[in-house]
């Protein structure tokens, strides 16, 4: 994967200079679920548009959109459907109240982190999973990003304890917010990015969740609660997706179309590997400053962790059940897969105290 990697890049040079600099053949508009400036709007979209710029030497331009201004920021998905916009992105998060199944690419609790996770996406099958589910929804997906590990929560409360999370009013979405409320008692709310640090300056929750360090520091959330609480077992990584509808990807010309989704392979890359490096600074920030903290006891992590796994697996079999056998199929893949790596990659040095 990444000797591919290695080689576009060394390639991509050549082609640009190769071919004479024109006018766009085709130009999309697309629209975020952040808003304009939001770390996932930079090193997800607009990273994207300039490497789709670079490898098709301008003949394919995508024009970045913050959240609201062409569509609601939890609306990208039905704006493509309903033909508002030409292309989307956003993260299969905002789409597990409407099927399960997104839960396994969205990234839940005690799911793969993202070492693991990127591999399983792009080695092992996960990425062909998610393209032939949006296949069948009339969609062309492009994966256009994978994060890091989130912060668990900016509280204005210490939680230390799964008692301490009950009746709480957390800000979160996704499998998360199906945890939180069925195992914990905690009351889950889901509000447009943009109004989190309002809502949680205004104590109008008690925490929220929102993404990794570097991610968070831009939005201030350490300077509106007091308490930092990591790991990030609720969310392990994420990924976010381009759509577009089916035809769209069909109307263009043949050559362009590799080109676009290498593009979107390689912004995912450089796009994990440039949290990674922020994410380590941000939490020197945070600990340099004011916050308090804390970080869970690996008990409490196991508990929340086990209720995560708990949770899909039993949708995914109600969903069987009830005559949808794709989200079993694809969680026994990807435990499968998680099992292994989970056996056999402790070889690897990963430089923690």
């Amino acid at each position: 994967m990444f000797k591919t990697m290695k080689r576009w890049a060394l390639i991509a040079p050549l082609l640009a200079a190769a071919i004479p600099a024109t006018a766009a053949d085709v130009t999309w508009q697309v629209p975020t679920s952040v808003p304009e400036g939001s770390p996932f709007y930079v090193n997800f979209l607009e990273r994207f548009a300039d490497n789709v710029d670079l490898l098709t030497s301008g003949r394919v331009e995508i024009e970045p959109f913050g959240a609201g201004v062409l569509v609601p920021a939890l609306q990208v998905y039905d704006g493509v459907r309903d033909g508002i916009i030409q292309a989307g992105h956003s993260t299969p998060s905002y789409l597990v109240n409407q099927d399960p199944i997104n839960a396994v690419f969205a990234g839940f609790p005690g799911g793969m982190g993202p070492e693991a996770y990127i591999t399983w996406i792009y080695e092992d099958g996960g990425k062909e999973a998610l393209y032939d589910l949006r296949a069948s929804e009339g969609f062309k997906s492009l994966v256009v990003g994978i994060g890091s590990s989130e912060i668990m929560a900016h509280s204005n409360v210490p939680i230390k304890t799964a008692a301490d999370l009950k009746g709480m009013k957390y800000r979160t979405s996704g499998p998360w917010a199906e945890v939180m409320r069925e195992y914990f008692g905690a009351v889950p709310t889901v509000v447009p990015p943009g109004e989190i640090y309002t809502l949680l300056q205004r104590k109008g929750v008690d925490l929220i969740e929102w993404g990794p360090p570097s991610a968070n520091l831009p939005e201030g959330f350490h300077e509106a609660a007091k308490y930092i609480i990591v790991p990030g077992v609720h969310q392990p990584t994420f990924l976010w997706e381009v759509v577009l509808k089916q035809e769209t990807w069909d109307a263009l010309d043949d050559d362009l179309k590799p080109l676009i989704e290498k593009a979107a392979e390689i912004t995912t890359m450089e796009g994990l590997i440039h949290f990674y490096s922020a994410d380590v600074k941000a939490m020197e920030t945070y600990r340099s400053g004011k916050n308090e903290i804390i970080t869970l006891d690996p008990a409490f992590v196991t508990e929340l962790t086990d209720a995560g796994v708990d949770w899909i697996t039993k949708k995914a079999e109600a969903e069987k059940e009830a005559g949808k056998p794709a989200m079993d199929e694809l969680l026994t893949r990807y435990k499968a897969f998680e099992a292994t790596w989970s056996a056999e990659s402790k070889y690897l040095i990963r430089n923690q105290d």
